[in-house]
């Protein structure tokens, strides 16, 4: 009955392509991996523009990648630098695994739709938990800063696994976490700002 849908196929790869987007906001590498891992072992399909998702060479590229990425967040100050560099690389990502699910929608309208929802979802995410990172090291002096490494790295395979798996859920959650995020990362950043200014 749901075959009948009209463009029901591009709603749902709306949904998972948004679940992905989501996780890259937590993690850039964990995300790429799980799905060149879910694509070499065909859990999941993957389209001929993006084959090179399901090849051995990206799988332990993003394999080796992602292990560095999670136990680099544990290192004092290597976790600030990596926050500079996290946005912009989650908006790569997050364009990337949006972009690999509308290959035949046409080139332009592919990247613009990827770039605004994938990679403006993506950014917001990596952007507040940067900035909720940021007031942890005020305010814990960085002793907090493990448990929102953690809490990154568990979203960033929750989000993978429910985008491939239950792309609808992981929509929804990505719209509430995008919200959330930014409430408290405004907060933190706020905060962040105030601590500043106290003589």
């Amino acid at each position: 009955m749901l075959d009948h849908v009209p463009y029901l196929s591009y709603v749902l790869s709306a949904f998972i392509g948004i679940g992905l987007a989501a996780a890259t906001g937590f993690r850039v590498f964990l995300p790429m991996f799980m799905v060149s891992l879910a694509s070499y072992f065909h859990w999941i399909p993957m389209n001929e523009q993006f084959e090179w998702l399901a090849g051995m060479p990206t799988l332990i590229t993003t394999g080796i990648a992602t292990i560095a990425e999670i136990l680099a967040y544990y290192i004092p100050f290597i976790d600030h630098l990596l926050d500079t560099l996290s946005i912009p690389m989650a908006t790569v990502a997050g364009s990337i695994l949006f972009a690999s699910q509308f290959a035949d929608l046409g080139t332009f309208p592919q990247w613009a739709l990827a770039l605004v929802a994938g990679g403006g979802t993506a950014a917001t995410i990596s952007s507040g938990f940067a900035g909720i990172r940021a007031a942890s090291t005020a305010t814990t002096g960085g002793l907090g800063n493990s448990v929102v490494g953690s809490t990154e790295t568990a979203g960033a395979g929750i989000m993978s696994v429910l985008a491939m798996a239950a792309p609808i859920i992981a929509a929804i959650l990505a719209i509430i976490l995008v919200f959330v995020v930014v409430i408290y990362g405004r907060k933190a950043w706020k905060k962040l700002r105030g601590s500043k200014n106290v003589p």
